[in-house]
């Protein structure tokens, strides 16, 4: 995976979290919001059994239930709640060429002891429609910024 890939991911997830700091900030105590960042966890200095890296899991392999290799994961697309609306995976390639992206759920994908296994073939993911990951029009940059906080990626 590229360094631009990786950066605008972890650039993504401080830029989700950067808003509500600025609120807290920059408001009065007398009317100073209740705005936490939503963690799941009960300790905030430890990843829970359930949850995984992004870091671990770009570039990862992902096995059928079969144990067979099916693809990667290319990447991780974040909506403006700073959830993952879809990971992409790299299916069809031969030693990185040829192939496609398809984008599949992140609740579809079961992860233990960081290993990803997704319950489709490699003959379903190859006939899913593919996902224009390299559009130049998408990601961050182009569109609107949202009400709550800054544009991504410039």
């Amino acid at each position: 995976m590229s360094k631009l890939a990786t950066t605008t991911v972890f650039a993504a997830i401080l830029a989700a979290g950067m808003p509500a700091a600025f609120a807290q900030t920059s408001a009065t105590p007398e009317t100073r919001p209740e705005t936490r960042a939503a963690v799941t966890s009960p300790n905030h200095n430890t990843i829970m059994p359930d949850q995984i890296r992004a870091s671990k899991m770009i570039s990862a392999t992902v096995y059928d239930v079969q144990n067979r290799d099916i693809g990667s994961v290319e990447d991780l697309v974040l909506d403006r709640d700073g959830k993952v609306a879809a990971v992409v995976l790299q299916v069809g390639s031969f030693l990185g060429l040829g192939g496609k992206y398809v984008a599949v759920n992140l609740s579809d994908i079961k992860t233990d002891n960081n290993r990803l296994t997704l319950d489709r073939t490699k003959e379903q993911l190859q006939q899913m429609a593919a996902y224009d990951l390299e559009n130049k029009n998408t990601g961050a940059g182009t569109s609107p910024s949202p009400a709550t906080g800054g544009r991504l990626g410039r």
